[in-house]
């Protein structure tokens, strides 16, 4: 009797208030297009199946998206921090060799294998140092016969001191002070150079001397200093250290480390010195000027993968790019982020793009117009490969040869030089210049005045002179540098072969 109490009570209420499982057709309706709905279920790629429920997210699928959203960001920090933390890299590697705020770094030998920077080269003797203009401005005082790009802590172009430089290549004092400085400045005798950022890299270069590096090294020692503005009149002893032979790194992390060398950085330098969309990419993820870097276990995780895939990519861009337009020759495995001629990483357009600058931070440091832009007979221009003839990776198990046709458009003398693909700077083996140039003693040119350097782990038969090592199971590029190039190299009617493979 209950029962059919309770039934009846039920239909009754059912008649009053009638089923609404079935949506009213409203009265003013809009006519949407397909594009803007969202489906209950959506396969992605990238995610895989994304759950909603008419079009609100899951909160499955809302923790798949923000933990993705925060890996995106992640692997953008990556790619858009590099030129901040390889600067950070080189200034503190400065520091690992022995150096201190105002000291001059000089290789006192030719480059070698043993100190760890992005594509060396070693034919010049560097000097390098940190300009740094947090407690005021800096003096620098520069030697007659150098060249080099003096840059700040996002790694862009500031100055050049030397043959490219205000000074052109007669020595001077040069003055670098902070955008911020509202104190007075000496009317004459300086160049003034303003920088957005307190700390500065130079990468300072000096040609040898009638082939005599001692006396080079003496010639650089006389002339170079480097003081406060505060202490101009009374200069403090200059303070040289010798990097040669020295084992140090100035390449910047590759693993989880390399957002902590970032945060080091953003931490120390005004937040005018970079762009406000950078700094915001950044702060989404944790770092922030003025605030600790800490990552929880969970976004600790997504950057560890971040930096990864970050990696990766600038390796692709790097090793393989996509854009014919980094190529020197349609036919040739020839190919620079210095080949549209832009030390802005800019195309026709004057758009940036993000690949070449990535490309170039991730393998090179000295960032220079003169390096993008020189003038023919001045300067010197560079060509880089990572492939064969095949578009293979260049190994340490094969025999290549890479002849340059005769006349070789180079005015002053021409080098290879050979790097690892894991760090990026000289392939260790047991050649201590790793790579060739026309000085070396018994170079052999072909008949036709033409050059064919080998390249091999053992020297070939009867080729030792124009040999240069790599090494059993390890991939390498290289460079060749022409200095003082001539109008061939820029018209392009010269041209290399590829890295070719000897059977």
């Amino acid at each position: 009797m209950k029962a059919q109490f309770l039934k009846s009570a039920i239909a009754a209420s059912l008649m009053v208030f009638p089923m609404t499982s079935q949506a009213k057709e409203p009265k003013f309706a809009a006519d949407v297009p397909t594009s803007v709905m969202t489906p209950d279920i959506v396969e992605t790629r990238a995610l895989g199946t994304l759950n909603f429920d008419d079009g609100a997210p899951s909160p499955e699928t809302v923790e798949k998206v923000f933990d993705n959203l925060d890996f995106y960001r992640g692997v953008e920090t990556f790619l858009t921090g590099i030129p901040a933390a390889s600067m950070y890299g080189y200034l503190e590697g400065m520091k690992q060799a022995g150096m201190d705020t105002y000291s001059l770094g000089v290789h006192e030998g030719m480059f070698d294998a043993r100190s760890l920077w992005l594509t060396p080269n070693t034919t010049t003797l560097y000097g390098i140092a940190e300009i740094n203009v947090k407690d005021g401005p800096t003096v620098m005082e520069v030697p007659a016969g150098v060249l080099g790009p003096v840059m700040d802590a996002y790694f862009r172009f500031v100055a050049d001191v030397g043959f490219t430089g205000p000074d052109k290549g007669q020595g001077g004092k040069y003055l670098f002070v902070h955008d911020s400085y509202k104190g007075d400045l000496p009317d004459e005798g300086y160049f003034i150079v303003r920088t957005p950022s307190y700390r500065n890299g130079l990468l300072m270069r000096a040609f040898v001397i009638d082939e005599d590096i001692p006396l080079t090294v003496d010639h650089v020692k006389k002339s170079w200093r480097l003081y406060p503005l505060a202490q101009a009149d009374n200069p403090p002893a200059p303070d040289f250290v010798n990097l040669a032979g020295v084992q140090y790194n100035t390449i910047h992390a590759n693993d989880f480390e390399f957002y902590e060398e970032l945060n080091a950085t953003v931490q120390y330098e005004p937040a005018s010195a970079f762009t406000r969309d950078n700094t915001a990419l950044w702060a989404s993820i944790g770092i922030e000027k003025d605030k600790s870097f800490d990552p929880d276990p969970r976004m600790k995780k997504i950057l560890v993968d971040s930096a990864a895939v970050g990696n990766a990519t600038a390796r692709a861009v790097s090793y393989t790019p996509r854009d014919r337009e980094l190529f020197f020759w349609d036919d040739r495995q020839w190919f620079s982020p210095y080949a549209p001629e832009s030390y802005l990483f800019e195309n026709k357009a004057g758009t940036l793009v993000p690949d070449w600058r990535t490309f170039f931070h991730y393998m090179a440091i000295g960032v220079t117009p003169a390096m993008a832009q020189s003038a023919v007979g001045t300067g010197s221009t560079y060509a880089f490969t990572a492939q064969d003839e095949n578009g293979e990776y260049l190994s340490g198990d094969k025999v290549y040869t890479v002849t340059m046709p005769a006349p070789i458009p180079a005015k002053d003398f021409w080098s290879f030089t050979v790097y690892s693909n894991q760090h990026r700077s000289l392939l260790e083996t047991d050649q201590i210049e790793a790579g060739i140039d026309n000085f070396r003693e018994g170079l052999q040119p072909n008949d036709d005045g033409s050059y064919t350097i080998w390249f091999s782990s053992t020297p070939p038969e009867g080729k030792e002179s124009n040999w240069v090592q790599t090494m059993p199971g390890k991939t390498f590029s290289s460079i060749v540098r022409l200095y003082g190039p001539l109008e061939p190299w820029f018209d392009r009617s010269w041209k290399p072969s590829d890295f070719t493979v000897v059977e």
